[in-house]
Parts: structure tokens; C-alpha cells; sequence
């Protein structure tokens, strides 16, 4: 492939942590999601919420650098999409879970009253 690249990184440099931490960390492991759980000791769904929030948080910063470049090869990010009200829900239900908080039966009824509203 050829073109100009343009370095992201840049454009990455003021992003608040732990969103940068974070999508440093996914970047080391090569986007593998299963490592990012091992290195931080959070269970999937709370990975996933992380890691939707720091590239929530990164679009505007990469969509500006794609406007700047024209003729780059990196492309601009889709536009923001709605949040995720149900998912983010069901994250902090599952990480509670995990954590001993709350018992199973409490996390299904909980997770069922989700479903329903």
C-alpha cells in the first residue's frame, strides 16, 4: 500500500486518561481484548465498556487530523453513534457480579428488569 500516513499519535497526545493509558495498552497487546482483561484484571464486559469510552473519547481528535489531511490514508471514523444506555447497564452488572457484590440471583434480576425497560 502507498500513500502518506499520518502519525495518529499526535493527535492522540492530549487525550485524558485513562483513555490514553487505555488505548496505549490495546495497542501494545494488538487489539487483543483477552490480554487488555489480563494486564488490567477486569472481566470482559468492563473491558469492552472501557475500551467503547476511550475510542468515543478519541474520534473527535482522529476526525480533526482527518480533516487537516485529505490525502491521508487514514480514514475518518464513522460518525458517533447513539450510546449504549442497555450495554453500559449490563457491564456494571456483570463487573459487580464478578466482584462479589451482588449474587447471581440479584445480577439475573437485575439483568431482567434491563431487558425489560
Amino acid at each position: 500500500m502507498s500513500g502518506s500516513f499520518q502519525p495518529a499519535a499526535g493527535r492522540l497526545v492530549n487525550l485524558p486518561e485513562p483513555h490514553a493509558s487505555l488505548l496505549e495498552l490495546f495497542l501494545r497487546v494488538r487489539g487483543n481484548v483477552k490480554d487488555v482483561e489480563r494486564e488490567l484484571g477486569l472481566s470482559y464486559p468492563t473491558v469492552r465498556a472501557r475500551l467503547e469510552e476511550a475510542f468515543a473519547a478519541a474520534r473527535p481528535k482522529l476526525a480533526q487530523g482527518a480533516e487537516a489531511g485529505a490525502h491521508s490514508a487514514v480514514a475518518a471514523p464513522p460518525p458517533p453513534t447513539a450510546p449504549q444506555p442497555f450495554a453500559a447497564a449490563r457491564a456494571l452488572i456483570l463487573d459487580a457480579l464478578e466482584r462479589g457484590e451482588i449474587t447471581a440471583a440479584e445480577a439475573t434480576t437485575r439483568l431482567r428488569a434491563l431487558k425489560r425497560s
